[in-house]
Order: C-alpha cells, then structure tokens, then sequence
C-alpha cells in the first residue's frame, strides 16, 4: 500500500521509498527528511478539495505532501515486523 491510499489517522510503518525515474530528486528528499524504512507513518488529514496536500506525520515530525509524493512511499503495517 502506498502512503496516498492510507486513511487517516491509522499508523503504518515506512516499508520503502520508490525511485521513480520521473521523480528521483522528490525520493531523495523524501528519504532526508525521515521517511525512511522502518519509521512510523501516518496521514493526520487530507485537504477537503480533492485531497492535496496530505498532512503527514512521519516520526515525530509532521510534514504536507502532495498526492504525487506521498505514492512514492511504501507502507506496511506495524505488525509486519513487531
């Protein structure tokens, strides 16, 4: 599942960033700022207008990303490696 298609307020952990070819710059930063394999995730609310920019909070900082962001990211659930 992609962090885009998660619903809100349910907590997942961090299974990997894609590379997109198209994208590869967006992976990078996404990886420097904490999304990172492992590390809990959860999208906290989403923009009444079609949902863009997602609020998400990644560890225990809390970022906006757009829809096409957020797809990169790989969750799983936390039970997957507890």
């Amino acid at each position: 599942m992609k962090l885009d298609q998660l619903s809100n307020n349910i907590t997942k952990r961090v299974k990997r960033v894609d590379h997109d070819e198209l994208l590869p710059e967006i992976a990078h930063q996404l990886e420097e700022i904490g999304f990172i394999p492992g590390e809990r995730v959860m999208v906290m609310r989403r923009n009444l207008l079609g949902g863009d920019p997602l609020m998400v909070r990644v560890g225990l900082s809390t970022f906006a990303l757009r829809k096409k962001e957020a797809a990169l990211i790989e969750v799983e659930d936390l039970s997957d490696h507890d």
